[in-house]
């Protein structure tokens, strides 16, 4: 019964009754979720009367079970809302009250439970309630999916388009969480009024402090073959925290999807991105074309052999790096 993963949040409001499981770790968009399905099933006009909002660490089973047997007053539905779920897992007599009413809702209730499953829990609680309520999952955000995110926010959100590169610095600059991002489109799009289009000035001019170098950047500058500009730009990022180890995972995305774009073209490398990093096929298949295969494997194995210096050296040192990309300036010289 659970929808499928990469449903988004509004495709529970084509559902009405029974119960809705939203669980994962990104607490925006799952109570953005849970205010969806309020408005989807309650009349503004009989809300007080049938919307009855619990925490887990609050209510008592007893109290849980009568109010989930109510009926509803004057409307077709009843919305009941769990949060925090989790803490009633250890209570058989909570477990079983909503498992039975999963099982077998009652006729006119929504009930929709968010919860934070605990990490690496393989309880039967949580496996029951995805497998018998509509069930969906919030991951979080990635440091990849947060610029993506932000175009796509911006524009259905907000009415503005945001461009790619002010995406990824102001992503940069606050991280993954959804709410503070939120709060900085918010306050971006009164900045930009009726231009209805965020760019990297007007970041800057809204007052938001944006490092200097970021790693989406400096990717892009390798992805170009730009590699005087990487070196130079290396020290910001190890100066801001970046380790070693970190840039070599990303460059090594970064190249091997520049090699799905230099085989398959920029539908090939669309095809396999996440959903929030698909607007990267073109700009990461307009970098392919600066490469070709021999170079590409030439730079892939040159970062294999970083990998496993740092790791048998235990060092998460730049100047693996910095020799890395004076090699690829030098054969790029000589060629």
């Amino acid at each position: 019964m659970g929808v499928t993963r990469s449903a988004l949040p509004s495709a529970f409001t084509r559902v009405r009754g029974g119960v809705f499981f939203l669980y994962g770790g990104d607490e925006f968009r799952k109570e953005e979720a849970v205010r969806a399905l309020i408005d989807a099933h309650l009349d503004p006009a009989t809300r007080d009367f049938n919307f009855d909002p619990l925490r887990g660490k609050d209510v008592e089973p007893e109290t849980l079970a009568s109010i989930l047997a109510t009926p509803p007053m004057m409307a077709e539905w009843r919305v009941v809302v769990l949060r925090e779920t989790e803490a009633l897992a250890s209570s058989k007599i909570a477990r079983d009250i909503l498992l039975d009413v999963a099982r077998d809702p009652p006729p006119g209730l929504a009930l929709i439970l968010s919860c934070t499953v605990p990490s690496g829990s393989k309880a039967k609680f949580y496996t029951e309630l995805r497998k018998l309520a509509h069930a969906y999952e919030f991951q979080p955000v990635t440091d990849a999916d947060a610029p993506g995110w932000l175009m796509e926010r911006a524009r259905e959100a907000h009415g503005v388009e945001m461009d790619a590169d002010a995406a990824r610095r102001l992503a940069a600059a606050v991280g993954t969480d959804l709410g503070i991002l939120e709060r900085e489109l918010e306050k971006l799009t009164e900045f930009v009024g009726e231009r209805r289009r965020i760019t990297v000035p007007d970041i800057e001019a809204a007052g938001t402090r944006l490092p200097k170098q970021d790693r989406w950047q400096w990717l892009d500058l390798v992805g170009e073959r730009r590699f005087a500009e990487a070196l130079d730009g290396l020290a910001a990022l190890w100066w801001q925290g970046e380790s070693a180890a970190g840039l070599v995972v990303g460059l090594g995305t970064q190249l091997l999807r520049i090699g799905v774009a230099l085989d398959g073209g920029s539908g090939r490398l669309e095809a396999i991105l996440p959903p929030h990093q698909r607007w990267l096929a073109r700009r990461l298949t307009g970098q392919a074309r600066r490469w070709t295969r021999a170079e590409l494997d030439a730079a892939l194995d040159g970062l294999l052999e970083v990998d496993r210096m740092i790791k048998s050296t235990g060092h998460d040192d730049a100047h693996f790096l910095e020799s890395w990309l004076l090699t690829l300036m030098a054969r790029e010289e000589a060629a």
